[in-house]
């Protein structure tokens, strides 16, 4: 797959106005008002920009915090972290690699086995559910599923 960002004004007409805030602007959606914060299904989330595989809910894990939180990424080579000193504080930002869309940020107060907390905007996400991960080109990613014993329906 060839995971790029489109020109700005297809953005601006493909995404939501929240989606392109997010996104583009780095803004952060509402705690507990979004669409994935308490998704149980199964499946992976990619880059809402540029489809580029992301995380999954094998991974996914309810950190009390009101957005999708997980302990690793999918595929850690799509995306980049990057030091955000907003907000008079340091944190660690999280962008995907390909598209640099805004995603979240990344903490060290998760559950093992990483520790890490990667707190995400549903608004950087589109979900892809495991029954549909071969019909949109992401089959490579269903060996996941099978290991941890979740099988399509």
């Amino acid at each position: 797959m060839d995971f790029k960002k489109a020109a700005d004004s297809e953005l601006r007409r493909a995404l939501t106005p929240l989606q392109y805030e997010v996104t583009q602007h780095d803004a952060t959606e509402r705690a507990f008002n979004n669409e994935y914060w308490d998704n149980h299904q199964p499946g992976i989330y990619v880059d809402v920009v540029s489809g580029e595989p992301l995380f999954s809910s094998l991974d996914k894990y309810d950190s009390g915090t009101g957005w999708p939180s997980f302990t690793q990424p999918l595929a850690p080579g799509n995306i980049r972290e990057k030091t955000d000193r907003s907000l008079f504080m340091v944190r660690t930002e999280v962008r995907s690699a390909h598209a640099d869309s805004h995603l979240g940020h990344v903490f060290d107060d998760g559950p093992p086995p990483t520790g890490l907390r990667y707190c995400m905007n549903s608004a950087a996400l589109r979900f892809i559910p495991l029954e549909r991960l071969e019909a949109e080109g992401y089959g490579q990613f269903l060996q996941r599923f099978e290991a941890a014993k979740l099988h399509r329906p």
